[in-house]
């Protein structure tokens, strides 16, 4: 086995199991009156918790959710236990065109962005599921839409920044210790929409390579915009016991739920700390591994080559959906 390899699983065992004590807490966030917020995939899991605890700081915090109803029913369990009540924004990720509506709708109640969360997500989804323009589901919801949804809320964060302390402004990108289990040098583009390449991959190298691919794009984003004020880190939030796995087999489940040790709340932590810690100014471009520290990750990963690669290739997809064709843009 390579050395790069035990690298990997040395740092994937570490980050699940053997992590320090957090010497940050939810209690050391700070005060975020006036400053607006959107959690994507808020409604559950570690979206839910990072929701409440924004909530707890007095910021005005976006839901951003594929089900209103679930939304609305996570809302009023926070307002329960918050006093505040967070806004619910339509959103899936798996549809360019509801990424388009929701920028859009939150551009008209909103002037000011100060921490975009890209916390949604998916894993180890049926290989028949496609995105509804037809990409991979797990590449297509955790880095596409994702992706889009940045890129068209950039106008605003950048103009908050005039308006704002250094380094307050912040995109927050949650990858997953998976992420080191990815095992090629760059991401495979063949693997993108139904195909050969794709059929062998399977599900759950996939789902690692849209982890990888996580850590491309917010790699990229700091370098383009960190100079212009926005602040962007990615993260592993922790192996956390989420319902993340709903849809795999229920030996599967079984299997996952052995790693999936640690509460939610603790999953939580990390990106909090990306998001409002204000030694995280400093952070643009990092990687960030449980409890709220400073990680390593892969050679791939840190390769700016990977990352523009990645960059052009999503700004391809979404040029061409724009216009109206409805197949892919070439790599």
């Amino acid at each position: 086995m390579a050395e790069s390899t035990w690298w990997k699983l040395r740092q994937f065992w570490t980050e699940s199991f053997f992590v320090p004590k957090s010497k940050f807490t939810a209690e050391d966030i700070p005060d975020l009156s006036g400053k607006v917020m959107i959690v994507t995939g808020g409604n559950s899991g570690i979206g839910k918790e990072t929701v409440k605890q924004l909530l707890r700081k007095n910021a005005k915090v976006y839901m951003a959710s594929r089900s209103r109803a679930r939304a609305e029913e996570a809302i009023a369990d926070l307002e329960t236990e918050t006093g505040k009540k967070a806004i619910f924004l339509e959103l899936d990720l798996a549809d360019l065109a509801s990424v388009k509506k929701a920028a859009e709708a939150f551009k008209s109640q909103e002037t000011e962005l100060h921490v975009l969360f890209n916390n949604g997500g998916i894993m180890h989804t049926p290989m028949s599921e496609l995105t509804k323009q037809g990409y991979d589901l797990q590449f297509g919801t955790n880095v596409l839409g994702h992706y889009y949804f940045t890129t068209l809320l950039l106008p605003t964060l950048l103009a908050t920044v005039k308006t704002s302390p250094p380094g307050t402004v912040r995109v927050i990108t949650t990858s997953s210790s998976g992420s080191y289990l990815f095992d090629k040098d760059d991401i495979d583009y063949e693997t993108m929409r139904p195909s050969k390449a794709r059929d062998e991959m399977g599900t759950q190298p996939l789902y690692v390579q849209s982890k990888f691919g996580n850590t491309l794009f917010a790699k990229e984003l700091a370098r383009r915009y960190g100079s212009e004020g926005i602040t962007s880190i990615t993260l592993n939030p922790g192996n956390i016991d989420t319902n993340l796995a709903r849809t795999m087999p229920k030996f599967a489940v079984f299997l996952i739920r052995l790693i999936m040790v640690h509460p939610i709340p603790l999953g939580a932590i990390t990106q909090l700390y990306a998001g409002t810690a204000p030694e995280c100014a400093e952070h643009n471009g990092k990687f960030l591994m449980p409890w709220a520290r400073m990680g390593k990750h892969t050679k791939a990963s840190n390769s700016p080559e990977n990352s523009l690669r990645l960059w052009n290739w999503l700004d391809a997809q979404v040029k061409a959906w724009e216009e109206g064709y409805h197949e892919p843009a070439s790599n």
